[in-house]
């Protein structure tokens, strides 16, 4: 029998490699970015065309390369960043694998140019598809120069799979901005299309942070300073009123490396706990140095991804540094007198003695260990609207989280039992309302939610959704990155009701807003939806536009909190009790649940 295992070619072992490191232009853009910084550059100029697809060039003024180093870039696994095994574990620098510089030639058309400072003359290379075209020497500036073209263009099944111009620049924008405030000491330009979008000057992390997010950032930054022996945590948190609906802000620096770790995101969260609204997330911009030997960067290949080799101590110190830095500016009280000394918490990690016993180790709160499930109900165990009038006794709880059937014509006002009628409200938050074996109670901003969400998905999918002119006219500054969003989808969010024009240099002006919202802070509002878009992958005018229907609903009902007269109680269960899922708020929280007699006596 013939031998049927084959060595693949290295064309095609280059393109398997490289669908790893370069999944989206993106990632040649981080590559390029972080090669940039390696070389020491102290200016780096990023050049944008068609959202990356035809163009990304990136121009540095670092050490170059010399003619075999040119060359040998782009052979795989080879690298000037590490020798040995041992390398691994002190990395001090961006790359290490010699993974980016082929996967980019095996699916990309590059041209490099190169100089060092003392050489004549520089080098000039073409490469495609992994098979070089072109080495010769050229005249050209101290540097690197090196342009990317026509991303996947010998994979169009992966070129078709890359999303619009819209999503693919914000992925863009969101590399660029990671690797800048990672070099606050570098200067960075972004041009996309012919228009600078950012233009960073060299200088600290605060002056960066406000360059890229604008001047109204400044006065929520919060400094943040802890030094152990272990790890030394500086950088800057928002102030709680600055907290988001979507993780916004968030960017945690490892030694100078961009890393997502959820273990010390809860550790800012919870430092932040009590002083934020349920769903809203706080912003950081926090640097750790610690010692490379006691972190694993080489987890994943796009090296976001990071262990420590004592994650408890870690997230004590981070905790610890964020709930520091809120008391000592005034946000939050330093001793809270409110907190049951029950309940275990993180203890105080003394900056001077770090090396703690196993004792103390096991007494630091892990926030993976306590978290709760959240019960869904599955549709057998529910009952209907129509069915609440019956016999309630002996059912447990659940029985009482309606389901989404049986409802289009159960509405409170349609029942003849007086006692049905007795409704009241609850700190503006809560509506009960009087059943024949109990009483039911409606979480008054999920119903606003729900009816609003309804109303304006309804007036989109028919067509008739209708703009409200304002009488004044509001102004909108963005920074650069949003405003390009907001830019990009005007068309769309002309057809949810809104009248916005750009009057150039990042700033709008709306003159319209559906006729669904009211009394609505319009800066806000766009804040939200630019949190929206990015986190969706697709157009904002997608599945009948849920998402951003999703948001405006939130915001509409959280404005809408207010005392309700018995009327206007009764109108809200009527209006909700008339939507397609009267039970189950958009985000998938419950609406209502009944509690019987039975299960009241027990709470006795």
């Amino acid at each position: 029998m013939a031998d049927i295992i084959l060595q693949l070619p290295d064309n095609i072992a280059n393109q398997i490699a490289a669908g790893e490191v370069i999944q989206r232009p993106a990632s040649v853009v981080k590559e390029l970015l972080e090669n940039a910084v390696d070389a020491g550059a102290s200016s780096v100029q990023l050049i944008v065309k068609d959202a990356g697809k035809q163009l990304i060039q990136v121009i540095d003024n670092g050490c170059g390369m010399t003619v075999n180093d040119a060359r040998m870039c782009f052979e795989r696994h080879a690298t000037s960043k590490i020798k040995k095994a041992e390398d691994l574990f002190a990395i001090q620098t961006f790359g290490f694998r010699g993974e980016a510089m082929s996967s980019v030639a095996a699916v990309c058309q590059v041209e490099m140019l190169t100089r060092r400072t003392e050489d004549a003359v520089g080098t000039r290379i073409e490469i495609e598809g992994s098979e070089f075209k072109i080495a010769e020497p050229v005249a050209t500036a101290p540097g690197t120069n090196i342009s990317v073209k026509n991303l996947f263009f010998n994979i169009p099944a992966r070129r078709a799979f890359l999303k619009s111009n819209g999503v693919e620049m914000r992925h863009i924008t969101e590399e660029f901005m990671r690797v800048s405030l990672a070099n606050p000491q570098t200067g960075f330009t972004l041009s996309h299309n012919g228009n600078t979008l950012y233009q960073l000057k060299s200088g600290n992390i605060r002056q960066r942070i406000v360059q890229i997010f604008g001047e109204p950032i400044n006065s929520q930054l919060v400094p943040v300073e802890e030094l152990t022996s272990f790890i030394s945590v500086q950088g800057f948190i928002l102030k709680p009123q600055a907290a988001r609906k979507y993780r916004g802000e968030q960017y945690f620096f490892v030694n100078g490396r961009f890393v997502k770790n959820p273990y010390l995101e809860h550790a800012i969260a919870s430092a932040f706990e009590g002083l934020i609204a349920a769903g809203h997330h706080p912003g950081f911009f926090l640097s750790i140095q610690i010692d490379p030997s006691r972190i694993d960067v080489n987890v994943h290949p796009t090296k976001t991804e990071i262990k420590f080799d004592d994650d408890r101590s870690a997230y004590a110190i981070v905790h610890s540094a964020a709930k520091h830095a809120l008391s000592q500016y005034n946000i939050a009280p330093s001793i809270d007198f409110d907190v049951d000394p029950t309940i275990t918490q993180i203890p105080y990690v003394n900056k001077n003695n770090l090396h703690l016993d196993n004792e103390t180790r096991k007494s630091f709160r892990d926030p993976y260990v306590h978290s709760h499930a959240e019960s869904k109900p599955s549709s057998d165990e529910k009952s209907a609207w129509a069915n609440l009038y019956k016999e309630l006794a002996h059912a447990p709880i659940e029985n009482f989280i309606q389901s989404e059937s049986n409802v289009a014509n159960a509405t409170l006002s349609n029942v003849s039992d007086d006692k049905v009628r007795s409704v009241w409200q609850l700190h503006n938050q809560f509506i009960f309302a009087q059943v024949k074996n109990g009483v039911m109670m409606i979480n008054q901003r999920a119903a606003l939610y729900r009816i609003s969400y309804d109303q304006l998905v309804k007036e989109v999918e028919t067509n008739k959704v209708f703009c409200q002119q304002l009488l004044f006219p509001e102004t909108v500054s963005l920074t650069p990155s949003d405003a390009e969003l907001i830019s990009s989808e005007l068309e769309n969010l002309g057809k949810l009701g809104f009248d916005i024009r750009e009057l150039g240099g990042n700033t709008f002006i709306c003159q319209g807003i559906p006729a669904v919202l009211t009394e609505i802070d319009i800066q806000s509002l766009l804040q939200d939806i630019v949190g929206q878009l990015r986190s969706e992958s697709g157009s904002i005018y997608s599945k009948s536009m849920e998402s951003i229907a999703n948001g405006i609903a939130y915001k509409q009902a959280s404005k809408q909190m207010k005392n309700l007269s018995q009327v206007e109680i009764i109108s809200l269960i009527d209006q909700l009790f008339a939507c397609e899922n009267p039970y189950i708020a958009p985000n998938g929280s419950p609406i209502s649940v009944i509690l019987n007699f039975n299960q009241l006596e027990q709470l006795f």
